[in-house]
């Protein structure tokens, strides 16, 4: 299997909703189109084929006054997943999931990997500015924008889009950490699929990146950035039964993803365990630590946090709880404006999408 690659916008294409894109596409595939600073920006979307927000603020932008006149900057537009996009689906049930299988990935080879790798020595060839990649959450969340390594050039990039910025190093064979071995690399996250806040915020992004003669290279000052780093993954246990509602051993709160962003004090109550019998919900540490005692207290049947936390991408889907993870623990990284230096932390954090 090869990617598709062209040298222009297919007619009509920028018509079709990212559920009727399988009608001119067959795969992933990338668009190149010329604009009048010849060094591209590269930009991602429908890796995950039920978050539409990137592809809508793609073709929203592409049909405005750049119908009409030249884009400011060539763009290298990467068209992912078109037969889970048809279905409403974040990949189907014969694909593993995009956003883990470019290179660095620790998942078992697949032909995808194939195809990512190809793609990544195409775009890596094109020396691009900088590389977007374009998610939405499962559960309410602000806008945010992720990074692989603290330096200047990444959050300058993260930061226009939002002040929250999130650091991360897991899990390996996403996009935004392949291309970030070659250029300033950013994941955005634009709240939950379908919402026209979140294209309309990515599409004014894009225009904006596409617009920069080129990133400025000191640090964000401390009123433009807001840095955390994910500390824990929390799941719940494969043998618990559990809903968002009155059914299962556990039972989780339908709005608690309410609880994003926003730090939990000792004692805030997660869920209703039952059975009361074992650690329902895991938090496992980017070290590989198991910080589930650390972090939940069983009490009277009810799981509530035994120290202050801050969670982020909490979802209500169960199939993402089960099958992904519940949420991310995370603490606030402090960056001062001279920190000029690249600082990688290693296993210290991670940031899966809902990922994203």
């Amino acid at each position: 299997m090869k990617p598709a690659i062209l040298d222009h916008l297919p007619d009509g294409l920028l018509e079709l909703p990212a559920t009727e894109l399988h009608r001119q596409l067959d795969g992933p595939t990338l668009i190149h189109i010329p604009g009048r600073r010849p060094q591209p920006l590269f930009v991602s979307v429908l890796q995950h084929g039920n978050e539409v927000s990137g592809w809508d603020a793609v073709r929203r932008l592409l049909k405005s006054r750049y119908g009409r006149d030249p884009l400011p900057r060539s763009l290298i537009l990467l068209i992912s997943n078109v037969r889970a996009a048809a279905r409403g689906r974040r990949h189907l049930a014969d694909q593993p999931d995009f956003n883990r299988c470019w290179p660095g990935s620790d998942t078992v080879p697949t032909i995808w990997h194939e195809v990512f790798a190809e793609i990544t020595d195409h775009v890596r060839l094109r020396k691009p500015v900088a590389s977007i990649d374009i998610h939405n959450n499962t559960g309410r969340n602000p806008h945010y924008s992720a990074v692989n390594r603290i330096e200047p050039l990444r959050l300058q990039l993260a930061s226009l889009f939002s002040r929250t910025v999130i650091y991360f190093t897991e899990p390996r064979g996403v996009q935004s950490m392949a291309f970030g071995e070659f250029c300033p690399s950013v994941t955005l996250e634009c709240g939950l699929s379908g919402d026209s806040d979140g294209s309309d915020h990515a599409m004014a992004y894009l225009d904006t990146i596409l617009n920069l003669p080129q990133l400025a290279s000191t640090m964000p000052s401390p009123e433009d950035l807001e840095l955390f780093s994910m500390i824990a993954t929390v799941r719940v246990a494969e043998d618990v039964e559990f809903s968002f509602g009155t059914a299962g051993d556990l039972r989780l709160p339908p709005d608690l993803d309410r609880l994003n962003f926003r730090e939990m004090p000792p004692g805030t109550r997660l869920a209703e365990h039952r059975n009361g019998c074992g650690q329902a919900l895991l938090a496992q540490g980017h070290d590989g630590r198991d910080l589930s005692a650390d972090c939940f207290l069983l009490k009277d049947q009810q799981i509530v946090t035994r120290k202050p936390l801050m969670p982020a991408m909490m979802t209500t889907d169960e199939f993402i709880a089960r099958n992904d993870c519940l949420c991310y623990f995370m603490e606030r990284v402090s960056v001062e404006p001279g920190d000029a230096p690249a600082v990688d932390r290693g296993e210290d954090s991670g940031l899966p999408e809902t990922l994203p």
